[in-house]
């Protein structure tokens, strides 16, 4: 009686004992599977990070493209009177960056790419209509003015609104990833 007493103690135990280590190979299993689906659907720490430099590279470009700030870093000094040389490298510095950037569209959705793209094609769209509206005399001054007054007017700034764009996307990617 005793010893049935012990076997039964026993094989208690050594269910419990079992139980844990059939937990613990399916939590492994578990985790296995988890990784592999991550790396099948391309999120792996590698991918992610990527991903996210993209966002952030984008998100600089989306802030340096919007026209007050377009305007606040081109120092009027070195086009001396001119709002034509102005209006020139403006487009030109609007094109460069976004060609530099142009690699980071593969990190992210056709969404936010086509609409960093006409970012771009609108801010040079309002530049050159600002710039020709001015006679041909006018100054760096005058264009960069009329920059300023047209983006103070509402919904013209339409990089305020890709950048939430940008961050509501890289929030999602970061969501996944957990």
């Amino acid at each position: 009686m005793y010893l049935l007493e012990v076997t039964a103690f026993g094989l208690a135990i050594g269910g419990v004992f079992l139980a844990f280590i059939c937990l613990a190979w399916l939590l492994a299993e578990f985790k296995g599977m988890k990784d592999e689906i991550r790396e099948r659907t391309g999120i792996t720490n590698e991918a992610l990070k990527l991903r996210l430099q993209a966002y952030e590279r984008l998100t600089l470009y989306t802030e340096r493209a919007g026209l007050k700030n377009l305007v606040s870093r081109l120092s009027l000094d070195s086009f001396g009177d001119s709002a034509a040389a102005m209006h020139r490298v403006m487009v030109e510095t609007l094109k460069s960056e976004y060609e530099y950037n142009v690699s980071q569209q593969i990190y992210v959705s056709k969404e936010v790419w086509n609409a960093i793209t006409k970012l771009r094609d609108q801010n040079i769209y309002i530049i050159n209509q600002l710039a020709a509206a001015l006679p041909h005399t006018a100054g760096a001054l005058d264009l960069s003015k009329n920059i300023l007054e047209y983006s103070m007017t509402k919904n013209a700034e339409l990089n305020t609104v890709i950048l939430e764009a940008i961050s509501y996307e890289a929030k999602k990617v970061l969501d996944r990833a957990k």
